[in-house]
């Protein structure tokens, strides 16, 4: 394309394909000719590129990059000072805010639409208003509307202010013009002004969906220039980049090497321009800005072919740019719409629904109860680990086996005869206990003290496991009551204190019911377990020969059994009662095996029944019971009022479902144009 007279028709065809239709659409874009004194900067107003950028602005009117849906945006800028307001002035062809210092202070988006009317419509939008205005006092509206946006002075805001110009003649195009980088503040600016706007500058960048127009000054080197290493850190190739070279009349000595060279990478090119002057006219500055480039000594020996000049070719330039780009993510921009859609949907629907009567209170309240009782029941009866394949904790029936085998080894390890076979004390007992009776009588007065003092040893452990025992169903108890009752947070504590009511109710239960089976063994030694009395026919059998083994040989060790061997120290001394004394070391061995195992068993047939009687009965009526007693239905109906959390979450649901439909339903009124062949 030449700068200097007008170039040949040339199109350029992208290809669109809509990811719900597949439906292939072709975005022409016309070059026409430049530099003609009747020709506006964009000669051919293209309807079918413009209902896609109507689509696009409508879409980031409604905030759609707030679900996390990137728009196609060009995003304008430039240190301060480097022609940015007129470049965009020359392209809007109004005026903006002018002066010293940052004239652009909060992000500014500029929508400018070709207008078949020679009457321009200008306005404001912002804070959820409109505010129209006229060319003659546009600067002085957006001024005012940064006031109220940004506040008096000279601090920046990240809150958008969009700028709508339909004008004839000037190019489809939506700009984000961003505040001008500067390092040192001046008075008024605070400290960190740098920061804050390096930050809003990286924030509009950064996403892929971004084309980056970078307004350079001629009269720098390029490479220092702060929105250089800025673009750079977003696109370090420059694949998105498209830089403006301003002031190109106040020094154009070596830039054509400058562009040519391109040391900073810049991709999509460059494009020189002459700043408008004081008070010209746009059509001036563009007669003015053509005469530059067709006869400066310099400036004209630029090849238009590959370095493009001119605010007319920039404004070509950037409607093929925005044409491509919007092309290209648009497929991607409705799949992401229907994804988000779906997603907020479903995590709605998971929400319980909103309870407004009693009745609809106590259906929900009655349905958290019988949930949880299902959980409980498959996690600690059942053994079912579905719900917690993970969770090992969780895995109830495995883990009081647990539990039980450690009680039984613990048991069993406290009161193992073979550690203490010395029978001390059972002839100290028989001692104490014998009366007038037979010589060969065992005494049953020893009997029971031998036993009472044994259960007496253990009787902490049944009451400790016990404990141990009840404080595992109680963490399993709340957590799964906390898991269905998760959306009523009220509720939740209030079951929470019940179940720890309830359960420390039944704790106490089993300790008395420990405490009365471990009575039960001291009074009486009774079984009518076979194991009982082969038990102690077998070791009875031993009787002489071990009697032999102490009193005639003098021997400190003993075998039992056959093969256990165990010391009973120096007992011949008291041959009188060691024939008593071994039956009734035997008698205890063979019984106390049957206590152990009656302390094992039953306490596992006890918590059976008790995790049973648990869920089957004292659950839901303690717990019903307990919140029935502190006021009825409507104290019912005031702990399942929605806590702030929950209600919000609501709110930002139900918004983003709304703001996402009405998304979808602007993509598909593009969607039915192009199944009509209307674009």
């Amino acid at each position: 394309m030449s700068g200097a007279k007008p170039s040949s028709k040339r199109k350029g065809v992208e290809k669109y394909e809509d990811a719900s239709v597949n439906t292939e659409v072709e975005l022409h874009v016309e070059h026409e000719a430049i530099f003609h004194d009747h020709v506006p900067i964009v000669s051919y107003y293209n309807n079918r590129i413009t209902p896609l950028l109507d689509a696009v602005d409508r879409l980031r009117q409604l905030q759609v990059v707030k679900e996390g849906i990137q728009l196609p945006t060009i995003v304008v800028v430039g240190d301060q000072s480097s022609g940015k307001s007129s470049v965009l002035e020359s392209l809007a062809c109004v005026n903006l805010p002018r002066g010293d210092g940052i004239c652009t202070r909060v992000p500014l988006i500029m929508r400018l639409k070709h207008h078949p009317s020679l009457v321009p419509e200008i306005f404001l939008q912002f804070n959820g208003k409109t505010v129209p205005t006229d060319e003659a006092h546009v600067a002085d509206a957006i001024n005012l509307a940064t006031d109220e946006i940004a506040g008096n002075g000279k601090g920046i805001s990240n809150t958008e202010l969009t700028l709508v110009v339909k004008k004839n003649g000037v190019p489809d195009l939506t700009l984000v013009d961003l505040p001008g980088i500067t390092r040192v503040p001046v008075h008024g600016q605070p400290e960190n002004i740098y920061e804050q706007i390096a930050n809003i500058i990286m924030k509009y960048i950064s996403p892929d969906e971004s084309v980056i127009l970078n307004v350079l000054s001629a009269t720098v080197d390029f490479s220092t220039c702060e929105s250089i290493m800025m673009s750079q850190k977003v696109d370090k190739n420059g694949e998105r980049t498209l830089a403006v070279v301003t002031k190109v009349d106040k020094s154009p000595e070596g830039l054509l090497e400058k562009v040519t060279r391109n040391d900073v990478n810049i991709g999509l090119g460059y494009v020189c321009v002459r700043n408008r002057i004081g008070n010209e006219s746009y059509e001036d500055a563009r007669k003015e800005e053509a005469a530059l480039f067709a006869t400066h000594q310099l400036l004209s020996k630029i090849d238009k072919s590959t370095v493009h000049v001119g605010i007319q070719v920039l404004a070509q330039k950037l409607v093929r740019i925005q044409a491509n780009i919007i092309a290209k993510c648009l497929p991607d921009i409705v799949r992401k719409i229907d994804e988000k859609l779906k997603a907020s949907i479903s995590e709605l629907n998971r929400m319980p629904k909103r309870l407004l009567s009693v009745a609809e209170v106590m259906a929900a309240f009655m349905g958290i109860i019988g949930s949880s009782k299902e959980s409980l029941r498959k996690i600690l009866v059942r053994g079912e680990i579905d719900e917690y394949p993970h969770e090992k904790y969780m895995h109830g029936t495995a883990k009081l086996v647990e539990m039980l085998n450690e009680y039984s080894d613990e048991l069993h390890n406290f009161s193992d005869h073979t550690k203490d076979f010395m029978m001390i004390n059972e002839i100290e007992v028989l001692e104490e206990t014998k009366g007038i009776e037979l010589p060969n009588i065992l005494p049953h007065t020893a009997i029971l003290t031998i036993l009472q003092q044994k259960v007496e040893e253990i009787s902490e452990l049944p009451i400790g496991f016990v404990e141990k025992v009840w404080a595992y169903i109680e963490d399993v108890v709340i957590s799964v009551l906390n898991h269905h009752s998760a959306n009523y947070h009220q509720l939740q504590l209030f079951i929470g204190r019940a179940a720890h009511e309830l359960v420390d109710k039944m704790k106490d239960q089993s300790i008395d019911w420990a405490t009365e089976i471990v009575q039960m063994e001291k009074e009486t030694d009774y079984t009518c377990n076979p194991e009982y009395m082969k038990e102690w026919n077998k070791l009875i059998a031993q009787q002489q020969a071990v009697i032999d083994n102490i009193t005639k040989f003098g021997f400190s060790k003993v075998t039992i059994d056959g093969s256990r061997e165990v010391v009973v120290g120096d007992l011949r001394g008291h041959k009188h009662v060691l024939l008593q004394a071994f039956d009734l070391k035997m008698r205890m061995i063979a019984y106390w095996k049957i206590v152990l195992m009656r302390l094992v068993d039953n306490m596992a047939l006890h918590l059976q029944l008790s995790i049973r009687n648990l869920l089957n009965k004292e659950m839901e009526k303690e717990i019903v019971n307990a919140l029935l007693g502190t006021g009825g239905g409507v104290a019912i109906e005031r702990m399942l009022e929605e806590p702030p959390s929950v209600a919000s979450k609501r709110e930002r649901l139900n918004t983003s479902i709304k703001l996402l439909r009405e998304s979808k339903e602007v993509l598909e009124k593009i969607r039915d144009k192009i199944e009509c062949g209307d674009l």
